[in-house]
């Protein structure tokens, strides 16, 4: 069993109670929107990190973090973007590659909307964290919390971190 933490949109902000979360979690999980490095190496301090860069992300994020991530944990096939919209909506981008990749989990941020989806279509679930920073649309920071044990995704939480600030 994995324990996972997945975030995005931090823009450049951090904080002792994302943190803590990190320190439980096996691995922490950052799709894009970054802002600054800083998020990003007090993460990785704590515990093994998977990342994408963002829209908002410099010349730095981008040399160090790739626009997509593909990889397995145990037996489930993830695929992280930052943009790539929701299903019924996906961008014709990461369309054509859930379509040739066929991942199990599909991870983007980018909206600031939390959302939990499986399509049907796609035989994928997706997942927007939200958005764990204080810069944005979004009234309420969040993140996910699941465990992936053998080939199932199990134990789903949504994170709220109170209202940005």
């Amino acid at each position: 069993m994995t324990k996972i933490l997945l975030l995005s949109d931090s823009h450049s902000f951090i904080d002792s109670r994302v943190l803590e979360y990190a320190k439980q979690a096996d691995q922490v999980w950052h799709a894009g929107d970054i802002g600054n490095m800083d998020v990003t190496d007090q993460i990785a301090k704590l515990k093994p990190l998977k990342a994408v860069y963002g829209n908002i992300d410099d010349h730095i994020c981008r040399a160090t973090y790739p626009l997509d991530l593909h990889f397995m944990v145990e037996k489930v096939k993830i695929f992280i973007t930052h943009i790539g919209g929701y299903p019924n909506r996906y961008t014709a981008r990461v369309k054509k590659i859930l379509e040739e990749t066929k991942p199990d989990l599909y991870i983007c941020g980018h909206s600031h909307i939390l959302k939990v989806i499986y399509d049907d279509k796609m035989n994928t679930l997706h997942m927007n964290p939200g958005a764990v920073g204080n810069h944005g649309i979004h009234q309420v920071r969040t993140m996910l919390r699941f465990e992936i044990n053998n080939d199932k995704i199990e134990n789903l939480e949504v994170v709220e971190l109170g209202r940005r600030g």
